[in-house]
C-alpha cells in the first residue's frame, strides 16, 4: 500500500477532486459506461477518499457500501458521508467476504484491480455477489500503456512494476501489477461473468486549457481501459 493512499490521503482526496487523469480521464469515462444507479445496491470497491461515493448518492442509489484497503481513506468517506453509507476497511484480494450472494445490483472498481496480483479471488467473489442482472464495472491501467513500464519485455508475464507519482504534489512510490488483456479477460470469463462493454476512455476537452500536451497526448494514446460485465441470470 502506497502512502499516497495512507499517510497523505487528504492530500490525495485534494488532489483528485481535480486533476487531469481521475477528474477529467478516469471518471467521466467509467460513468459513462456506469449507467443509471437510481434505487440500485451498489458497492463503490476500492472507493479511496469518496469521489465515486458522491456520484452514486446523487444518483439515487438505495445503498451503497464503501470499502478500501487503507484506513485512513475510509475514514475521509465516513467523515463526508455518514450514515448514507456503509464503509469499511478491507484487502479486495480476499475477495467481498462480509457481503452477502446475490445482494448487489452494481459493483464498481475505478482504478483499484492493478494492485491485485492475482484476480481471480475478486472476480469470483463478485459474481457471487451480484445479483443475476447485476453489472460489474471497473477501470485499470491499460495493459498497453503499461507494457511501456515492463522490465522483462515479455507482454503476457505479469510483473510487479515500482514507479513515482507525483500525484499529491511530492513524487511518492507507487507498486502495481502489469498485466496482459488476454490475463484480465481470462478473469472475467473464468468467474462466469460477461462483458458487456468495454471503452478505452476519452479526456475532457478542459484538460486543453490544463495541459495542453497532455490533452493531445491522452487523445492520441490510451492510458486506462474501462470494462462493463454482468451476471446473467
Amino acid at each position: 500500500m502506497s502512502s499516497m493512499y495512507t499517510t497523505f490521503a487528504e492530500q490525495y482526496d485534494t488532489a483528485v477532486q481535480d486533476n487531469i487523469y481521475n477528474a477529467h480521464l478516469e471518471r467521466p469515462s467509467l460513468q459513462a459506461i456506469i449507467g443509471d444507479v437510481s434505487e440500485c445496491d451498489v458497492i463503490d470497491l476500492g472507493c479511496g477518499s469518496g469521489v465515486y461515493a458522491d456520484y452514486l448518492i446523487k444518483g439515487g442509489a438505495s445503498k451503497l457500501t464503501c470499502i478500501d484497503y487503507s484506513p485512513e481513506m475510509v475514514e475521509i468517506v465516513k467523515r463526508k458521508f455518514g450514515e448514507r453509507i456503509n464503509a469499511y476497511a478491507q484487502d479486495a484480494s480476499i475477495g467481498l467476504i462480509k457481503e452477502e450472494s446475490e445482494s448487489a445490483d452494481l459493483i464498481i472498481s475505478p482504478l483499484m484491480i492493478h494492485y491485485l496480483e492475482d484476480l481471480s479471488v475478486l472476480f469470483n467473489d463478485v459474481a457471487r455477489v451480484l445479483k443475476n442482472g447485476g453489472s460489474f464495472a471497473f477501470s485499470t491501467h491499460h495493459p498497453f500503456a503499461d507494457f511501456e513500464c515492463s522490465l522483462s519485455g515479455n507482454y503476457f508475464e505479469r510483473e510487479l512494476i515500482t514507479e513515482m507519482w507525483d500525484t499529491v504534489g511530492e513524487p511518492l512510490e507507487v507498486r502495481f501489477y502489469r498485466r496482459s488483456l488476454t490475463e484480465l479477460i481470462e478473469a472475467i470469463t473464468k468467474s462466469g461473468l460477461v462483458v458487456t462493454q468495454v471503452s478505452e476512455g476519452k479526456v475532457s476537452e478542459v484538460v486543453k486549457d490544463m495541459s495542453p500536451e497532455r490533452y493531445d497526448y491522452l487523445s492520441k494514446n490510451p492510458n486506462f481501459i474501462f470494462i462493463k460485465c454482468q451476471k446473467l441470470a
